[in-house]
């Protein structure tokens, strides 16, 4: 099979590095990709958003399948317009896709269908939302921006004065763009986070092995809200009970809603879960899989991922059985000073391999470009280092080892990550 893989962050390196495990791969390709990425894929300068760059790319390689991962492009349609071309594809459509494109949707469904979440409100004027946060006086109060804002449009405010910037910043200064024209205002939950990837056809779901992202920027959970600092799977809170709890009140509601819909779900489902005193509720979807969560979920695959793409699209993953690695795996990102604010870029890293890799752990490239055999910062998030072992401390030694290996101006990364898997694990 020869695979074109949509986008260029740590997600897509760590989708095309399990693609290179399998026997039924011939040749990758990725748009755009980025430094590490072509290590193992040929790369081409289209943007990830560029619907008919890709489209015309398509044309050019005549790929078996194309794999959308981000969600962008997504959203806007790609999938629907390289089927309409006769490729073959991995991810939803994009009446599907708006099940994370539109957080307003998403919640209406919740409510429609019995899944459990959080309460909410949705706002359209900044006035409105002011009076409500104002009457309803209670702290902390989550403030999400409807649409896609690279994982930072969600703000945990305090008290009122923080909540009332954070509406302003989305509805009036338009920080996020169109995405805070429309922001949704919820109640805040409280127990473990859990992420869970799972596979889908539209009609079956086969979920994935748990994780726990690190969303905060800095140790302790402290600072603003990143893309993700790093993950670590399996997340020790999610249970056989809790799983099995989650598959028949979350996970197939969710895809026999969005069937009852009209918006069959193929591809990967994210459900961000949090454990709350009164059972697991979803905070959010993504409609792809998540970033860095992917860099610790598909190192423990067992099962050729090709095969299953081949049996997502031809809609037969029933009959198909997804086995994990039953270890650990940790992922710690090493990312720009200053990220996910202001941060600079073209900082050379030293201490990989010409394959952009270390010893002792698999390197993600994130945010990196390769230029006269030296690799450079290109992004906030840089490098994903990452690493598997039988037992989650093993897993965080390696990674935390290796990271100390890889060297670039003003890197920063979080000293924690783990710390609270592993105090779970403990209890």
């Amino acid at each position: 099979m020869n695979i074109l893989v949509v986008g260029g962050g740590g997600r897509e390196h760590a989708i095309i590095a399990a693609l290179a495990r399998s026997e039924k791969t011939e040749k990758i390709y990725a748009a755009p990709g980025n430094g590490g990425i072509s290590a193992y894929a040929e790369c081409f300068d289209v943007k990830a958003t560029d619907i008919d760059g890709i489209v015309a790319l398509a044309k050019q390689l005549k790929p078996d399948y194309v794999f959308v991962a981000p969600d962008d492009p997504l959203v806007m349609g790609m999938v629907d317009k390289l089927n309409a071309e006769g490729f073959k594809t991995f991810g939803p459509k994009a009446n599907a896709a708006i099940i994370e494109g539109s957080k307003a949707f998403s919640k209406e469904l919740m409510k429609k269908y019995n899944i459990p979440t959080a309460e909410y409100e949705t706002f359209t004027e900044a006035e409105k939302a002011i009076s409500y946060v104002k009457a309803r006086n209670t702290y902390p109060t989550v403030i999400k921006c409807d649409g896609l804002a690279l994982g930072k449009g969600v703000i945990i405010a305090e008290n009122e004065t923080a909540a009332i910037d954070a509406i302003n910043s989305m509805m009036v200064d338009g920080k996020f763009g169109k995405s805070g024209n429309t922001v949704v205002i919820e109640e805040f939950l409280t127990g473990p986070e859990v992420s869970v990837l799972a596979f889908t056809d539209g009609k079956t779901v086969k979920p994935m092995v748990s994780s726990m992202d690190h969303k905060r920027a800095y140790d302790g959970d402290k600072g603003l809200n990143t893309g993700g600092m790093g993950t670590v799977a399996p997340n020790p809170h999610y249970t056989p009970e809790l799983q099995k709890e989650c598959y028949e009140k979350i996970f197939m509601p969710t895809i026999k809603a969005m069937q009852a819909e009209g918006r069959p779900f193929s591809g990967c489902l994210y459900f961000g879960l949090m454990l709350t005193p009164n059972g697991p509720k979803v905070i959010e979807y993504n409609c792809r899989f998540g970033d860095p969560e992917t860099q610790v979920v598909l190192p423990l695959l067992k099962t050729d991922l090709c095969d299953i793409i081949e049996a997502v699209y031809e809609q037969r993953l029933d009959g198909t059985d997804i086995e994990f690695d039953g270890g650990a795996c940790a992922c710690v990102v090493m990312a720009s000073g200053g990220y996910p604010e202001k941060y600079e870029t073209g900082k050379e890293i030293s201490g990989l391999d010409e394959r952009g890799q270390c010893k002792g752990a698999a390197v993600y490239h994130a945010g990196t470009k390769l230029t006269d055999g030296k690799y450079y910062t290109s992004g906030g998030r840089v490098l994903g280092v990452t690493a598997t072992g039988d037992t989650l401390t093993e897993a965080l030694d390696s990674a935390y080892k290796a990271v100390q290996t890889i060297h670039f101006d003003k890197a920063h990364y979080r000293t924690d990550i783990g710390k609270r898997a592993l105090e779970a694990v403990k209890k």
